[in-house]
């Protein structure tokens, strides 16, 4: 395996392995995720890749049978130390799941929620603010600052996912993980998206599970390929795609499985 591991990544994992009950799912993967860059995660369907995402803002600790070995650091502290605070984390690593899950309350609320348990906006106005600015990030101001006390769950699928990925950025996180978040959307959603997921990589770390190839390709600088449970290669997007090192992922990208 190529490890081609940054100088000075936002998160590392090393030697992590994670079993529900007794099958493993994830064994051994060593990756690092990079400042303002975009990581996907191909393989097939069952590989490891989503299982892998959770570990990251300890999304796991949520399925009782799941065990996770290794170590994760987030800027250098072990995120599964017992000093951690998980919901301080799900702050600094936030997640956006495949099917858009806005809560339902209204656009404002959904926005709102996370900086008020958190106490980031002192004043209405200072809220106010927050969600403008959240909202403008994920490319939907535009579209709803006029009906800001409508459901979150009146808007279309594409504007769902863009309104949790506000809500994901309104908590000012260092690290956003997104699982398949455009493979509920057609196509013209999927595209606004992935011009807002290159635009989000000014800010943020990006780490991508995504089961479209051109996807990955097109969104990500940095591509990890899983092949059941196993991180085969990760190395730089277009020398991934272009000039894979190891045979599962040459096979896997030209189509010869998956």
């Amino acid at each position: 395996m190529n490890d081609d591991s940054l100088s000075n990544p936002v998160m590392t994992a090393h030697k992590v392995s994670v079993t529900y009950g007794d099958k493993c799912a994830v064994r051994n993967v060593s990756l690092d995720i990079g400042r303002n860059q975009v990581l996907a995660l191909i393989g097939p369907s069952g590989c490891g890749k989503s299982t892998f995402l959770r570990c990251l803002n300890r999304m796991n600790d949520t399925i009782p049978s799941a065990r996770v070995e290794g170590t994760i650091t987030l800027d250098g502290q072990n995120i599964y130390g017992k000093k951690q605070d998980v919901a301080q984390l799900r702050a600094r690593v936030g997640i956006v799941f495949q099917k858009p899950t806005p809560f339902p309350h209204s656009i404002y609320a959904n926005v709102a929620y996370g900086p008020r348990i958190h106490g980031l906006a002192r004043h209405r106005a200072d809220m106010d603010e927050l969600v403008q600015v959240s909202l403008a990030r994920a490319g939907l101001w535009d579209e709803v600052k006029d009906r800001l006390s409508t459901p979150g769950t009146s808007l279309s699928g594409g504007q769902q996912q863009r309104l949790c990925i506000a809500r994901t950025i309104a908590v000012n996180p260092e690290v956003i993980l997104m699982d398949e978040p455009t493979s509920a959307l057609d196509p013209i959603a999927s595209a606004k998206i992935e011009d807002l997921i290159d635009e989000l990589r000014e800010n943020y770390a990006i780490a991508i599970v995504t089961h479209n190839m051109q996807q990955a390709a097109r969104v990500s600088q940095r591509t990890a390929y899983f092949h059941m449970g196993d991180l085969v290669e990760v190395g730089p997007t277009d020398r991934v795609f272009t000039n894979p090192q190891q045979r599962l992922t040459e096979d896997y990208i030209t189509g010869r499985f998956g």
